[in-house]
C-alpha cells in the first residue's frame, strides 16, 4: 500500500512538473505582473490562475528545493504554458522581466523627456524632474551641474516598467559619456572648449536644424560670432528662457532679461537648451571653414548662409517675405 502511494505520489509530481500543454501548441505569451513582496504561495497561485502551471502544491514544493521564498522579483513577466514550472521558476530568480523600448529623439528638453517616461510608464515625470535637478543626485553621478539638462543622451532605451528614475537618469548620464569618446574630448581641448561649453553650443545647434549636411556649417556660424563677440541671437535659446511659450515669438521676448537670451547676453547661453544627439555634438567641435555670420531659414528645413549684412539681408528678403517668417539670426 505504501509503495502503491509512493509511485502514485511519484506520478503527480512528474505530472506537475510537465508543462501545462505541447511546445507543438504554440500556446501565446501571456504577461503576468508580480506584484512587490509577493509571497511564492501568492505568486504560484497566480501562475495557477493564468493557466500557466498546473498545480501551485507542486510548483511551491519546486520553489522550496531552491530556496525561492521571497527571492522571486517583483515585474512584469512573459510566459507561455509550454513553459516548464522548472523553467517559469527560473526566469522569476533571475528576473527576467518585460523591457519596454522607448526612443528618445534629439532636441527634447529634460521636461519633455520626463513626459515621455511617464506617457509610457516607464518612470514618475515628477520624481524624474526632482532628480535631474537634484545637486547631490548629480553629483553622486560624478558631474558638478544645476541641472541634468542636455546630459539625457537621446537614444532608444529598454527599461522594465517601474523602474526606478535614478537608474533611468543613471543609464541616460552613462549613455552620454560613453558618446563623448575621448576623441571629442581632446578636440574639446585643442579648442579650448569645457565639456559644458561643447553640450551647450551642440544643444543649440540641435535646435536650430535637424538637416545633418549643414550642421557643420550652423557651428561655423556660431564659433565666427563668439570669436568675434557678436551675439548668437538664436531664438531656440529666447525660447527655452521664456515661461508659458506659445509658439509664437515676439518682439518683447528679444528684450526679455533672461540669461539665455542670445540677442542681449553676448556669449554661449549659462547652459544646454536641449539634449544633443552626437551629430550635433561632432558638429560643435567640428565647424566648417566658413565665414558666414549669418543664416535664414528657406522654409524647406535647411538655410541659406551669408558672410555679410547685405547679404543676409537680400537672403532675408528672398526667403521671408511674409512679416510672421523671421530669420534664424536676424539683423546685428
Amino acid at each position: 500500500m505504501v509503495v502503491a502511494l509512493g509511485v502514485a505520489a511519484y506520478r503527480v509530481m512528474k505530472w506537475a512538473e510537465e508543462p501545462v500543454v505541447s511546445e507543438q501548441v504554440h500556446p501565446p505569451p501571456k504577461i503576468v505582473t508580480i506584484p512587490d513582496r509577493s509571497t511564492f504561495f501568492q505568486v504560484a497561485t497566480l501562475l495557477e490562475h493564468e493557466g500557466l502551471i498546473k498545480s501551485r502544491s507542486a510548483f511551491v514544493l519546486l520553489g522550496r528545493s531552491q530556496s525561492a521564498d521571497r527571492r522571486i522579483r517583483a515585474g512584469e513577466y512573459e510566459l507561455t504554458a509550454a513553459m516548464a514550472p522548472a523553467e517559469i521558476l527560473g526566469k522569476l530568480l533571475s528576473g527576467q522581466v518585460v523591457l519596454h523600448p522607448i526612443t528618445i529623439p534629439e532636441g527634447l528638453t529634460m521636461v519633455q523627456i520626463a513626459s515621455l517616461m511617464e506617457q509610457h510608464e516607464v518612470a514618475d515625470g515628477a520624481d524624474f524632474l526632482r532628480l535631474a535637478r537634484d545637486g547631490s543626485f548629480i553629483a553622486s553621478l560624478g558631474l558638478k551641474l544645476d541641472s541634468l539638462e542636455g546630459y539625457l543622451y537621446p537614444d532608444t532605451y529598454k527599461f522594465p516598467k517601474g523602474v526606478r528614475s535614478r537608474d533611468v537618469i543613471a543609464t541616460m548620464v552613462e549613455h552620454f559619456r560613453q558618446a563623448y569618446r575621448p576623441e571629442l574630448q581632446a578636440r574639446a581641448g585643442d579648442l579650448r572648449m569645457t565639456q559644458h561649453e561643447v553640450v551647450t553650443l551642440a544643444s543649440v545647434i540641435e535646435k536650430e536644424t535637424g538637416a545633418d549636411a549643414e550642421r557643420a556649417e550652423i557651428s561655423a556660424v556660431f564659433h565666427n560670432r563668439l570669436r568675434k563677440h557678436i551675439p548668437l541671437q538664436s531664438d531656440p535659446t529666447v525660447i527655452y528662457g521664456l515661461t508659458g511659450f506659445d509658439g509664437n515669438i515676439r518682439k518683447k521676448d528679444l528684450s526679455s532679461p533672461s540669461p539665455y537670451n542670445t540677442y542681449r547676453v553676448v556669449g554661449l547661453p549659462p547652459g544646454p537648451i536641449a539634449s544633443p544627439g552626437l551629430r550635433a555634438i561632432e558638429a560643435a567641435l567640428y565647424p566648417s571653414n566658413s565665414r558666414a555670420l549669418y543664416f535664414v531659414s528657406r522654409n524647406d528645413g535647411t538655410h541659406q548662409f551669408s558672410s555679410t549684412l547685405s547679404e543676409h539681408n537680400q537672403a532675408v528678403e528672398r526667403y521671408q517675405k511674409r512679416p510672421f517668417r523671421r530669420s534664424a539670426l536676424p539683423r546685428t
